[in-house]
């Protein structure tokens, strides 16, 4: 079976699967739907594909409080629990919990994050977008400059804690926000011996990465490669008049954050703070049916260094994402190689037509099923600064670097998503690469809409 039916296959078993978690199918017209209260839940095999991470196995739930419906199709409560690992030999663990104000003596929505991601073979692709190389040739085994097909992978293991309090000003459509983030990183490089002990018809060579080369090179520390801990302070400014918080017919996100890394807080080796301005906006064409969602983000090292493994995640006051890294892959520009643009500033844009085509009720649940066509942009303002003095002067510095930083990377794409009481959502997405300098396409089978 070809690649490319094989992952049409994948997507039509997770939706099979999705939709015989149910015994039966009224047909009936729910354009008026019903007001959700107290408590449910969504539960789902974690059965998902992601060409970044493989095939994914496991289990998820989603519960959610309604209350008296008075907010109804936005909630009270949402709890978020997923165990699941992947073909590639990723794991995640994630508790998330969200809340709006759980009593009149806290008067705050809370949000909290504990997770566990393992990756064993996490992306690298160099720094600053096209200034990097990628030559798809030395990972394809076969080919004749083939040297192996982790030549782009590392070894990573992440512990991560958040939590974050927020609040409207006054009667206004503004909030603040206050929280602290916990990042653990232990690195290293691709676990060859590891991999053949549980792979002994499909054996790799112990070969050079180029996450060796950089350390090698000098470009990545001896002490940055092995990781390490953040602790960040963040406060941020919202201006939120959405009109539903899973996918928005109408109204503004948009946000200031800004995060502190200092040393009081046990960042002895990196001292740094970032700035990230993200504003979408939500356009009605048909009523209830149609509408238009436009995302454009900035993000940005404003003092200090960050450390090359804080580079590739992105900010924002609140996302329902397991983990949101990028540029390139499933959260951030669909189709592109995942963490393919790492740079010390970045921009990136999305655009997206969203049409809700059919309406269904299925055991006194309401449902949607959604298609959807994108276009993804992003690219690096200010490069990563490094030195290049360490490199051999036998090796040909041209094979990994061109000195092009600023070039615009783009991926189109479409998607299907069907939603459950409009927030449990199944999201199916494809993405291609409009240059080869960037991979070639992605498919992506996982949970909401990227905005």
């Amino acid at each position: 079976m070809g690649s490319g039916n094989f992952r049409y296959s994948l997507l039509l078993i997770s939706l099979f699967i999705f939709l015989g978690t149910f015994k039966s199918i009224a047909q009936e017209d729910t354009t008026a739907q019903d007001v959700k209260k107290g408590w449910t839940f969504g539960a789902l095999p974690a059965i998902a594909y992601d060409s970044d991470v493989g095939f994914k196995y496991g289990g998820l739930v989603n519960i959610y409080n309604y209350g008296d419906g008075s907010e109804y199709p936005d909630y009270f409560q949402s709890i978020y629990l997923e165990w699941s690992r992947t073909t590639k030999s990723s794991g995640i663990n994630q508790l998330l919990f969200d809340s709006e104000p759980l009593m009149p003596e806290l008067p705050f929505r809370i949000t909290i994050d504990l997770s566990y991601f393992t990756e064993r073979s996490m992306d690298f692709y160099g720094f600053n977008g096209y200034e990097s190389i990628y030559i798809p040739d030395f990972s394809t085994k076969g080919d004749p400059d083939y040297i192996s097909k982790m030549f782009y992978r590392y070894e990573r293991k992440l512990f991560h804690f958040s939590l974050f309090l927020q609040n409207d000003i006054g009667k206004s459509d503004f909030n603040w926000l206050i929280g602290y983030d916990h990042y653990n990183h232990k690195l290293g490089r691709f676990n060859f011996e590891e991999y053949n002990d549980k792979s002994e018809s499909n054996r790799l060579n112990d070969t050079v990465t180029l996450y060796d080369k950089y350390i090698d090179w000098g470009i990545i520390s001896k002490k940055e490669a092995n990781g390490g801990a953040v602790n960040y302070l963040k406060a941020g400014l919202i201006y939120d008049t959405r009109d539903q918080k899973a996918n928005p017919m109408k109204g503004l996100w948009s946000e200031i954050m800004l995060s502190a890394a200092p040393g009081f807080l046990g960042n002895t080796e990196h001292e740094f703070f970032k700035l990230a301005l993200i504003h979408r906006q939500y356009f009605t064409i048909l009523p209830k049916d149609l509408n238009l969602a436009l995302r454009l983000g900035y993000q940005g090292t404003i003092a200090g260094k960050a450390p090359f493994y804080m580079q590739s995640y992105l900010m924002s006051s609140y996302t329902e994402s397991v983990n949101v890294e990028g540029l390139g892959g499933k959260k951030s520009l669909r189709g592109i190689l995942r963490n393919r643009i790492l740079g010390d500033d970045i921009l990136y844009n999305n655009i997206e037509l969203r049409w809700k085509f059919w309406r269904i009720n299925l055991f006194k649940q309401h449902f949607y099923f959604a298609l959807s066509g994108f276009l993804d942009n992003g690219m690096v303002v200010d490069p990563i600064e490094f030195s290049k003095a360490d490199i051999p002067e036998e090796f040909n510095e041209k094979e990994i670097f061109n000195g092009k930083t600023h070039d615009i990377h783009s991926s189109v794409g479409a998607g299907l998503h069907i939603a459950m009481n409009n927030n449990f959502v199944l999201a199916i997405d494809y993405g291609k690469a409009l240059d080869q300098r960037d991979g070639n396409d992605g498919i992506y089978i996982g949970m909401n809409f990227l905005y």
